[in-house]
């Protein structure tokens, strides 16, 4: 499997600045679609901290997230395993981007069903690193549903000031330095809430 580390990855000491195991990990834009509270129809996942440099996750699949009948998407489940592998950044204190991602899929995944997933690190090569994570339905001991491995590059600050709009990450970096919340049009307002 291409996403699999190199025989000389490593596996670095956990950051000092890092969610404590047990800790939320905190969403990093309120927009996002996987992680943001203020995406109308996005994922909203919760995500945990967990020992060394392991994190768990709930994604509860709503009838926004539907591909065929009843069913969750297979790129809205593909999207969930992103966003958890992703939150692994946050025990390295570096920001990163997603460079590969991989999923198998072993089983449906029906709307009104959480699926638990568990990721880990596996290893980091320069600015690579090396993720995998599985899905599980309803438990941590539920039926395996989704597997994923993934390669996230670790990227300076300057790349999403590079390729982002350059309003909203402003706006992200003020609320996110005074403890508020990220960016959000003034006013707007949403119909309904998913995952609280």
């Amino acid at each position: 499997m291409p996403s699999t580390p190199p025989a000389d990855a490593v596996l670095p000491e956990r950051s000092a600045l890092s969610p404590a195991p047990g800790e939320s990990i905190p969403s990093h834009y309120r927009w996002c679609f996987g992680c943001g509270t203020d995406h109308p129809t996005g994922l909203h996942m919760v995500i945990t901290a967990g020992e060394g440099l392991t994190v768990s996750g709930v994604f509860t699949v709503s009838e926004h997230h539907q591909g065929a009948p009843g069913l969750a998407h297979g790129g809205v489940l593909s999207s969930a395993l992103d966003e958890i592998l992703g939150s692994l950044n946050w025990l390295l204190a570096g920001p990163a981007v997603t460079g590969r991602l991989e999923c198998d899929f072993r089983r449906p995944v029906p709307v009104g069903t959480d699926l638990v997933v568990h990721a880990e690190v596996v290893g980091v090569k320069g600015r690579r690193v090396y993720t995998r994570a599985t899905g599980r339905l309803g438990s941590e001991q539920g039926p395996v549903a989704v597997t994923a491995a993934a390669i996230f590059v670790q990227v300076p600050l300057q790349h999403f000031v590079d390729h982002g709009n350059a309003e909203h990450i402003e706006q992200a970096v003020r609320d996110r330095a005074s403890g508020g919340p990220s960016w959000r049009p003034e006013g707007e307002q949403h119909a309904f809430e998913l995952n609280p």
